[in-house]
């Protein structure tokens, strides 16, 4: 069995990929996943679907080249935090984004359970403007 920090790992791995479903795989079929409050984005939304159609969608739909750059994550057990950033170029106001952000994982029997985003959404909304 993977550890959670190797699960963790293995969804930005996908991520670097561009691979949703590689990205998506080890979510509990009731996993919540927070985006900031004050993003566009913001909000919680349960399960796979919900998911894809109010986090995923809208950031291919509205960003070029979006990514997260992962540069540490630290290794709490059942919780793993990443340390990172955005990047990405927003389509409709040609600007270019460099966020830092923190993203806080809760995992149990091998599955992600909740995903919490801490972003400095008024940059986020800067960009988009």
């Amino acid at each position: 069995m993977r550890s959670n920090h190797q699960i963790v790992a293995d969804h930005y791995a996908a991520s670097g990929r561009h691979d949703l479903e590689g990205m998506l795989a080890d979510l509990a079929a009731d996993v919540q996943w927070t985006e900031m409050a004050g993003s566009v984005l913001g909000g919680t939304y349960v399960g796979r679907d919900a998911i894809i159609a109010n986090v995923f969608v809208p950031i291919g739909r509205d960003w070029d080249g979006f990514g997260f750059e992962l540069e540490r994550l630290i290794d709490g057990g059942d919780t793993i935090v990443a340390l990172g950033h955005y990047v990405g170029t927003h389509k409709a106001s040609g600007k270019r984004l460099h966020a830092r952000v923190a993203h806080v994982w809760q995992l149990g029997g091998g599955k992600v359970r909740r995903f919490e985003q801490f972003c400095d959404t008024t940059l986020l909304e800067r960009v988009t403007r």
